[in-house]
């Protein structure tokens, strides 16, 4: 089989007066016209995966990205910096592909808790190798995680990942608790046929656990580009199949700009015991746009407003041409000025974007 190349989109500039002249607005924040402002910094470390997921990658022959295209651990501090001291991010999560797999992961969050004001710092894995590794990044400075985790059936898992590696991925995340990382959230994808029937089994291992489900729709991010709305678990269909074991009461807590709408779970035999929580990401059918207060960096350090953008803006090399903090910033807020109302799912003309989930960063 030849070798594929993840897509890549044309970068372009800012589309509201780029770089050192950029005048839409005169706020220290990154604003866009719909009046929402991010703090929520997401960094891809690499397109690179360990695990061949069905629904992000394909099964083999994947072309990645060259060491020399992707952010180095100075810069992606840098770029951190800038965020937080331009822009007022708070909270700064690494994703990838795998960033575990980056050998210098631990120098990175060490950098970014070393800034002042410190955002509190995340991570999302599959939680390879963490088990070896989860007490060190919780000492440089990482706050929480969450781990990529669609099933704890060994067959389902190696179906779903192309990869037999379920007991690494619990030994990871038996390592994330150990190490005192808090809280450890699991996301889960339902795929129909596959692990839908397995959703109230799941949850039970977590609430048993102490570990945080959140349940993610899944996104037309995948290489294949084969996602269809109408063959999708929806937020509904999970509802349901949680409905004959568990009463799901909506928690009263302030949602934000959080992805998760949170439930309080309670067992229809015992339904004054709350045992914990549960979380829907619900991208496609109840889309949280209108409250989004995210943006993203690619690990070639190109701006995305969304993860739906069909569009980058480059910062990287403005960063290795000598740009000043200052100019960065600027083409950083024109990039995010331009971010559209919402990912258009629900249009007829909504195409999937070019690159799969594992080349964008959750």
């Amino acid at each position: 089989m030849g070798r594929i190349s993840l897509p890549t989109p044309v970068p372009r500039t800012p589309t509201v007066d780029p770089g050192a002249t950029f005048t839409a607005h005169r706020e220290d924040s990154l604003l866009d016209t719909f009046g929402r402002r991010a703090r929520d910094l997401r960094v891809s470390l690499t397109d690179f995966c360990n695990l061949r997921c069905s629904y992000c990658m394909p099964e083999e022959g994947v072309e990645f990205m060259s060491r020399e295209s992707a952010m180095t651990a100075e810069e992606i501090v840098r770029f951190v910096r800038i965020g937080v001291e331009k822009f007022g991010v708070d909270q700064v999560r690494f994703t990838g592909g795998e960033p575990l797999t980056r050998r210098d992961i631990t120098d990175i969050i060490a950098g970014v808790a070393d800034l002042d004001p410190r955002p509190n710092i995340a991570l999302t894995t599959n939680a390879i190798g963490l088990d070896n590794r989860a007490q060190r990044l919780k000492d440089a400075g990482l706050d929480r995680i969450n781990v990529s985790l669609d099933t704890v059936d060994p067959d389902t898992f190696a179906r779903i990942t192309r990869r037999p590696f379920l007991d690494r991925v619990l030994a990871g995340i038996r390592g994330a608790q150990d190490a005192g990382l808090d809280p450890v959230k699991i996301n889960a994808v339902l795929l129909p046929g596959v692990n839908d029937q397995q959703a109230p089994d799941l949850l039970a291992w977590c609430l048993e656990r102490g570990l945080r489900l959140r349940f993610i729709e899944q996104m037309p991010l995948d290489a294949g580009h084969s996602w269809a709305r109408t063959s999708m678990i929806t937020a509904a269909d999970i509802f349901a199949l949680l409905d004959p074991h568990y009463i799901l009461t909506p928690d009263s807590a302030p949602r934000g700009g959080a992805p998760a709408e949170k439930f309080l779970v309670a067992r229809r035999d015992r339904p004054d015991v709350v045992l914990g929580d549960v979380g829907i990401i619900a991208s496609v059918t109840r889309p949280f746009c209108a409250d989004c207060t995210r943006t993203r960096l690619t690990a070639e350090g190109r701006v995305r407003t969304c993860l739906f953008s069909r569009t980058e803006v480059d910062l990287l090399s403005a960063m290795r041409a000598g740009a000043d903090d200052e100019t960065i910033a600027n083409l950083w807020k024109g990039a995010h000025w331009a971010k559209l109302a919402g990912h258009g799912m629900d249009s007829e003309d909504f195409e999937q974007p070019q690159r799969p989930m594992s080349a964008i960063g959750g």
